[in-house]
């Protein structure tokens, strides 16, 4: 019998980022209390700029994105946003979409399948994802359930489960 396996990878679905950001531009342009405040969102690249001419503003904005971003069923672990940055008369408040699974990372997660999981599974790094191989489908979704009950500060999928 062969071996089933799967890949843990990192991935972000950037048509609903995009969607949780145009949300998120509808919702403060029709606000009361975004009004006359300058408030702007936008993406370029894997980066989302925000900005107000305030500081508590500029976090209601963030806050009203992360709220869109769990709507549309993305993780708040693939956005990294930094604090508020005072920029000319404006304030300004970059977040990184992360996407993928540092060296780093993949070592942690094959640890914690090495000495937690079941034994007989196997995890190697191939990239920016982690293979696990079993015999056993059992034991496969055994480290699922393991992983999902893990805090780890990187959202995680399960895919091509052979």
């Amino acid at each position: 019998m062969a071996d089933s396996s799967f890949d843990i990878v990192s991935k972000v679905e950037w048509q609903e980022v995009d969607n949780a950001i145009n949300q998120t531009s509808r919702e403060i342009s029709t606000r009361f209390d975004f009004k006359n405040v300058g408030a702007e969102i936008k993406r370029s690249g894997e980066t989302i700029e925000m900005k107000a001419n305030g500081e508590e503003r500029v976090k209601a904005i963030l806050d009203v994105l992360q709220s869109k971003f769990i709507k549309r069923g993305l993780s708040l672990k693939a956005l990294d946003a930094k604090e508020p940055q005072l920029s000319g008369k404006e304030y300004k408040i970059f977040a990184d979409v992360k996407e993928g699974i540092s060296q780093d990372d993949a070592k942690k997660v094959a640890k914690i399948i090495r000495d937690e999981g079941p034994k007989g599974v196997k995890a190697q790094v191939q990239g920016d994802e982690l293979r696990v191989t079993s015999k056993s489908r059992d034991d496969l979704q055994a480290v699922q359930a393991l992983l999902k009950g893990k805090d780890l500060d990187f959202a995680l999928q399960f895919v091509n489960y052979r």
